[in-house]
């Protein structure tokens, strides 16, 4: 599975992007996807998964701004950000894990929200 995210990009506070995560190759075998993050000095961290039957998770600071989901048909995975504040400032990365539990990850994003 091959992962490739797009989307980021530097906005002010309070603004609005969306991420995008094409997803290629064994692809019938994806279970869970989702959207992890690491700002600068932290450790990675999850955002928001969705899993193939569409249950979703957020992470408590972003509930309510964030909305992850997935485009089977399309082979994507999607995270709209809303309202965005300075501490959403940071690499974003998709991921991916089959019915195996084996992880994939594409390569990261650059989110900076700042005015």
């Amino acid at each position: 599975v091959q992962l490739q995210a797009s989307g980021g990009g530097l906005v002010q506070p309070g603004g609005s992007l969306r991420l995008s995560c094409a997803a290629s190759g064994s692809i019938f075998t994806i279970d869970v996807m989702g959207w992890y993050r690491r700002a600068p000095g932290k450790q990675r961290e999850l955002v928001a998964q969705i899993t193939s039957g569409g249950n979703v998770n957020y992470r408590y600071s972003v509930k309510g701004r964030f909305t992850i989901s997935r485009d089977n048909a399309k082979n994507a995975l999607y995270l709209q950000m809303n309202s965005l504040t300075p501490e959403d400032t940071a690499v974003y990365y998709c991921n991916a894990v089959n019915t195996l539990g084996r992880l994939y990850w594409g390569q990261g994003t650059q989110v900076t929200v700042s005015s």
